[in-house]
């Protein structure tokens, strides 16, 4: 829920729409709650649909570059190589990776 209050504080007068897969972490009668109370809305895609979920094209290109086919020492190390690679994306990058500036992207159909 540090998540939502973080997202109340930088966006407090503005009404805020999440796009959420239907994670049980995200559906969670405590979590709705406190959403709706910091008035931050929901939409939820359908189960089973990760083409939709932007989120998951991102995650898929730092998987396919940082993490499958390299050891590493320590998971420590995984995961700063993995947040190095999101921190060094661009705007721009980041959201052509999502493919969220594709042509096709549901979302603007």
């Amino acid at each position: 829920m540090l998540f939502l209050d973080q997202i109340h504080s930088h966006y407090r007068r503005w009404p805020v729409f999440l796009l959420m897969d239907e994670d049980s972490c995200h559906t969670s009668y405590d979590v709705i709650n406190y959403a709706c109370f910091l008035n931050i809305d929901f939409e939820f895609l359908p189960l089973r649909s990760p083409h939709l979920n932007p989120m998951d094209h991102f995650w898929r290109q730092g998987k396919e570059k940082i993490s499958s086919n390299h050891q590493y020492e320590s998971i420590d190390e995984h995961v700063e190589r993995f947040i190095g690679f999101l921190d060094g994306l661009s705007n721009h990058e980041a959201l052509l990776k999502a493919g969220i500036l594709s042509g096709n992207f549901w979302l603007f159909q």
